[in-house]
């Protein structure tokens, strides 16, 4: 999927201090590591989702005393990715400043109660993310949890175990066709079938014929009255089943 990337700027981000806000990476990026809020967390509109991470951010450089924001991106119920440090600078949320050089940092927006488990699309915008660092960080292939190497609860048992999974990108179903009245119309193939041949009886033996439309004539011998009554049947026939070959295909053209 396309990456949905919102950029400091356009979530109104505050700028970071220097100079260990603009503290840049001492080495190549291993991999990446998920994260959780490790608090309550409520879905929301996706509105008032730059809210929140502006919320992280201000915790974090009021409360906690960072420079910045801590993660390198946050990803979003709504599949939206968050640039935090992005690629460039070194994270302050994996541990320790040898784990923080070590891999990036990428939080998902659930929580420890309330919402716990990652939305699809979430999973979805995460998997665009860690993609993103590998390409452009550049990052290896390598995926954990924060937990992995420090000891904490993080990223909850939910995102724990997509990340164990190998992140993998969600199984969305597709949504089936609504019924309609096509849908009980037989197929292509059967109506052209019963457009070119009919079981009609041959009005000079007590038996059954297939009979081509093409080669419905006048039977010699026939009562005249009879033949025309059965021509006018096959005609009704044939006008009946060339609306339905009409429905169909547009139909078929309109999915």
């Amino acid at each position: 999927m396309a990456l949905k990337l919102v950029s400091r700027s356009q979530w109104g981000a505050r700028a970071y201090r220097t100079p260990n806000g603009a503290t840049p990476y001492g080495r190549a990026r291993r991999g990446v590591k998920l994260h959780y809020l490790g608090t309550p967390y409520s879905d929301r509109a996706h509105d008032k989702c730059d809210d929140y991470v502006r919320q992280i951010q201000a915790q974090h450089m009021d409360g906690n005393g960072w420079s910045d924001i801590g993660y390198s991106f946050v990803v979003c119920t709504h599949g939206y990715v968050y640039e935090g440090r992005g690629l460039k600078r070194r994270n302050s949320a994996n541990g320790n400043t040898s784990l923080n050089d070590q891999d990036y940092a990428v939080l998902l927006l659930v929580g420890s109660s309330g919402l716990t488990k990652p939305t699809d699309a979430q999973l979805d915008g995460a998997r665009d993310a860690i993609e993103y660092c590998r390409k452009s960080g550049p990052a290896g292939s390598w995926i954990g949890g924060h937990r992995d190497g420090y000891a904490t609860s993080c990223p909850g048992d939910a995102v724990y175990a997509w990340v164990k999974a190998g992140a993998p990108r969600p199984k969305t179903a597709v949504p089936s066709k609504p019924a309609t009245e096509e849908d009980d119309m037989p197929s292509a193939k059967e109506i052209a079938a019963a457009v070119m041949e009919y079981q009609i009886d041959d009005p000079r033996t007590t038996g059954i014929k297939y009979v081509q439309l093409k080669d419905v004539l006048w039977w010699a011998g026939a009562d005249a009255a009879q033949a025309n009554a059965k021509v006018e049947s096959l005609e009704k026939q044939v006008k009946h089943l060339t609306e339905l070959v009409n429905r169909l295909l547009a139909a078929n053209t309109q999915g």
